[in-house]
């Protein structure tokens, strides 16, 4: 077909589209019955058995050999589900070998679901998802590394958390508490030294930042990038409500990459109705990151996830 033959709308329509941006913001209209399916799943992930509600302990480990089993001659005790002696952790040379008791290694031992055997078992630098899980009955434990100390993180699918679970507190969903914001990356990318409540520290990237206008006043938060290759941003953030309805430390957001990703300027939603706990506000074994100075807010943000813990 010829240009000529277009009629005077249809090359004015083309024309409008010529001027569109070449791709928008992933701006979703706000659905209450997606928050409340987000809501629910989120109080799906903490129940799994391997959840945070199944975290029975965290042992921080000295060099030389640490025994654990249900037996009270261990260094680390385990439930009585457990054998009286079931395995040694050495730590030296900045590692962790899971060893056999004198009585070998139990029956049903299963070190990332292979039999056991006695090997360095992986602990990432402040990162978890990889490391080696060491799994017997409804046990499940595994090596983490904070600076450089290590610790063992124990969990139990029959935890009394799991078990005594008595749901989550919400604040009412509010749609004028999901925003569009201005992202700005830093080129190059710097980085924030994160502290733990537990007293250690870590160095994340920081990708760039948010800009966003609530109640008529602005304001600017940065997110850190825990993967590179992932699809979410991460945003510690404490707001006001933390002296009275929301844990005092902090809450987390996660939410999608900005709209032409994070090396490029552009727009970011933030729903802060999927502000959620730190695992730290269900169990006192977490070692959950507290926000920077940046992301400590003035303004209230009463959405959300409440107070787990009275």
């Amino acid at each position: 077909m010829h240009l000529r033959s277009f009629h005077f709308p249809q090359l004015l329509i083309l024309a409008l589209i010529a001027f569109l941006p070449l791709s928008l913001p992933a701006q979703e209209p706000y659905s209450k019955s997606d928050e409340l399916a987000w809501r629910t799943q989120h109080a799906t992930d903490l129940q799994k058995p391997d959840g945070w509600l199944s975290l029975i302990g965290l042992e921080w480990l000295e060099p030389g050999e640490t025994s654990i089993g249900s037996a009270s001659d261990n260094k680390i005790h385990l439930p009585n589900t457990a054998p009286t002696h079931l395995a040694v952790l050495k730590l030296e040379n900045d590692s962790v070998k899971l060893v056999a008791p004198k009585e070998g290694f139990a029956s049903g031992l299963q070190i990332d679901g292979s039999p056991a055997k006695e090997q360095v078992l992986r602990a990432d630098q402040d990162k978890d998802k990889f490391n080696s899980h060491v799994t017997i009955g409804t046990l499940n434990f595994y090596v983490i590394k904070r600076a450089e100390k290590f610790a063992l993180r124990i969990k139990d699918a029959k935890s009394p958390s799991l078990l005594e679970f008595h749901g989550l507190k919400w604040f009412d969903p509010d749609s004028a508490y999901r925003v569009t914001a201005k992202w700005t990356p830093y080129v190059p990318p710097k980085s924030v030294s994160l502290v733990t409540l537990v007293g250690t520290s870590y160095s994340q990237p920081v990708p760039g930042f948010a800009e966003f206008t609530l109640h008529g006043k602005s304001f600017r938060i940065e997110p850190v990038l825990e993967d590179p290759k992932g699809s979410k941003l991460f945003f510690i953030l404490k707001d006001a409500t933390s002296t009275v309805s929301t844990y005092p430390a902090c809450r987390f957001l996660y939410t999608a990459l900005p709209d032409h990703g994070v090396d490029q300027p552009g727009e970011l939603v933030l729903d802060f109705n999927h502000l959620e706990n730190p695992p730290c506000a269900y169990t006192p074994y977490a070692t959950c990151p507290l926000p920077p100075a940046g992301n400590r807010l003035a303004i209230a943000l009463p959405v959300g996830e409440q107070r787990y813990h009275k």
